[in-house]
């Protein structure tokens, strides 16, 4: 089932934008702490330009010093914002000569003065104000006594130089945005384009097209290009085993049924019972075969094509000797020797599918009736080792090659033999058994002494016997 979680498009953009976002956050805080000490540069140094001209102007008569706040000083501080305008005048003592500052704030700004030029904000009368003071000294005059001389302004001049930077700041800003998102959405679609492309590609190749998909695609589609392209070449590989497998199937089926057709008809053209009794025989015999391969193929259509999940924990001794003595009732078991080795004393447990594990182990018993002569033995037999459970069947036959025992588990091989009824699926279907319960499959075999198989299981954990009883 595919669910759909957004789209790269979705994404990408919530990223840039969260990016973007918080970049501009940091700008615009930036932008706006730049403002402000840009208005406040402007308007410091019109307190230094004012405080400049009122001391030109001061003069000492008797040995005190006289002002008159020049015109040029106060036209200095004038702005569009209309800001009230504070100054004083403080001789050596602090004592305040002139000026419309309250005597208070004038004896605070007295103390606290040094001989170095000093910026201070201020409260006088309920309104915030910036004050600018400096010393000035009487040199060439008759007294050499210092004085302080103190200009201010409120605040408001400051805040809306400060604002309208700001606001031309942040609409250069947000224009800037804007582009970027335009561009951005641009940019993405471009950036997708590949993947659009190779969508199409996709949607024009044909249902039974599985060759290697061809495409110029960037660096981040390659891994899921060749993922492609491994899963088209499973495809193929599988489509290729389908039929393989379903004209080995057909010709093994075709065979039996030739047989039957040629007999009937021999028998058709006879008029001597004994000719039709012995046709009879034969086409029974020969349904008898055809219907177990048909009975072979269709489990191991079942396994091949199972939904794979196993849960049930099993004891594989208990399964093992039951299975073993039902077939030694069997007739077809009569002339060998079929029996156990000597079993383990505690139970061996593995998780797995009762029904496909008796039919894997009929199948080792069957394979070993029918490919060894008549009073061979064979011997089942479990153990367990190094974290694995070996079931094992040994014939004493006459074995076979080294170069055939690699394909013997493949569909319809018969080691070279032709002389049995095997259909050659025997080994298959414990092939596929095996790998359903990711077990694995071993044989070997020398000539002359017999043909061993196993098939080892991963002994269930403490974690996985605990899971496993939960959900019994």
């Amino acid at each position: 089932m595919i669910v759909i979680d957004g789209t790269l498009k979705q994404r990408l953009a919530g990223w840039l934008l969260a990016a973007v976002g918080l970049l501009g956050t940091f700008l615009l805080i930036e932008a706006y702490t730049s403002a402000q000490r840009a208005a406040g540069r402007a308007y410091d140094s019109q307190l230094q330009a004012a405080s400049l001209t009122i001391a030109e102007a001061v003069q000492w008569q008797d040995g005190e010093p006289i002002v008159e706040i020049p015109a040029a000083a106060l036209q200095i501080l004038a702005t569009d914002h209309q800001e009230r305008v504070f100054y004083t005048l403080l001789n050596a003592a602090g004592q305040q000569i002139t000026g419309n500052l309250n005597r208070a704030m004038a004896k605070s700004l007295g103390d606290a003065f040094s001989t170095n030029p000093m910026w201070k904000f201020a409260q006088n009368r309920g309104v915030r104000i910036r004050l600018y003071g400096r010393e000035l000294r009487s040199a060439g005059w008759e007294s050499s006594e210092p004085v302080q001389i103190w200009v201010g302004h409120t605040m408001s001049g400051r805040e809306a130089l400060a604002k309208e930077l700001f606001l031309g700041t942040l609409t250069r800003f947000l224009a800037m945005v804007a582009l970027t998102a335009l561009l951005s959405i641009l940019a993405i679609r471009m950036a997708l384009q590949p993947v659009r492309r190779l969508r199409r590609t996709l949607l024009q190749r044909k249902a039974n097209d599985v060759s290697p998909v061809g495409a110029q695609v960037p660096g981040e589609l390659y891994e899921l290009v060749e993922t492609l392209n491994v899963l088209f070449e499973r495809q193929r590989q599988g489509r290729n085993t389908l039929l393989r497998f379903t004209a080995d199937a057909s010709h093994q089926l075709k065979t039996p049924l030739a047989g039957l057709q040629s007999v009937s008809e021999l028998a058709l053209l006879s008029n001597k019972p004994e000719d039709w009794r012995q046709a009879l025989q034969t086409v029974h015999d020969s349904s008898e075969r055809t219907s177990r391969l048909a009975g072979q193929l269709l489990s191991l259509a079942r396994l091949r094509h199972g939904t794979g999940e196993i849960h049930a924990r099993l004891n594989l001794t208990d399964l093992l000797r039951e299975t073993v003595m039902e077939w030694a009732e069997r007739d077809t078991a009569q002339n060998h020797d079929l029996g156990l080795a000597v079993m383990p004393d505690s139970p061996l447990v593995i998780s797995g599918e009762p029904w496909s594990l008796r039919e894997m182990i009929g199948n080792l018993i069957d394979n070993a009736l029918l490919y060894t002569p008549a009073g061979s033995e064979i011997t089942l037999g479990l153990k367990q080792s190094a974290g694995l459970i070996t079931l094992s069947i040994q014939d004493s036959g006459s074995g076979v090659s080294n170069a055939l025992l690699e394909r013997l588990h493949q569909p319809f091989e018969r080691g070279g033999r032709q002389d049995t009824a095997g259909s050659g699926l025997g080994l298959a279907i414990v092939d596929s058994i095996a790998q359903a319960h990711n077990a694995t499959l071993q044989m070997r075999s020398e000539p002359g002494q017999g043909l061993w198989i196993g098939v080892q299981f991963p002994v269930l954990s403490s974690t996985q016997q605990h899971s496993q009883s939960e959900q019994t």
